[in-house]
């Protein structure tokens, strides 16, 4: 355990994060996701919500200024609660996020440097944050 670091942040978590390079993405997604068939790296979280574990990596991952944060677009084309929440815990607005097509988003993921799964069962609980540049 590190004093001052998101008890949900573990040691291999941490490690990724870490060796991700400016605007390499991290994909948290919910339970329902084609984690394992898709990442080539993958963080398993059971037991958590994507907004949790969202929070936890911004709490030490700067966020890119260009298409920061991606969201799968739902069924209906309807922000759902679950997204409300991810953007809060990604710390940025609607009108900044960018939404994906469900296929697409797998494509986009795919290509992501590491994949995250929750145990979050609401639909559509995924999130894509690019890794901006550390300052300070």
């Amino acid at each position: 355990m590190l004093q001052g670091i998101n008890p949900l942040l573990t040691g291999d978590l941490l490690k990724h994060l870490d060796e991700m390079g400016h605007s390499e993405s991290v994909v948290i997604v919910d339970a329902h996701f084609p984690a394992a068939g898709l990442a080539d790296r993958l963080v398993t979280l059971p037991g958590t919500t994507a907004p949790e574990v969202v929070a936890a990596i911004r709490s030490v991952l700067p966020l890119d200024d260009v298409s920061a944060v991606d969201l799968m677009t739902s069924a209906d084309g309807t922000v759902l609660d679950v997204q409300h929440q991810l953007l809060e815990a990604a710390g940025i607005a609607l009108d900044e996020a960018r939404f994906v097509d469900r296929f697409a988003f797998y494509d986009v993921a795919a290509e992501g440097y590491l994949i995250v799964r929750t145990g979050e069962t609401r639909k559509y609980g995924n999130a894509l944050l690019r890794k901006g540049i550390v300052t300070g």
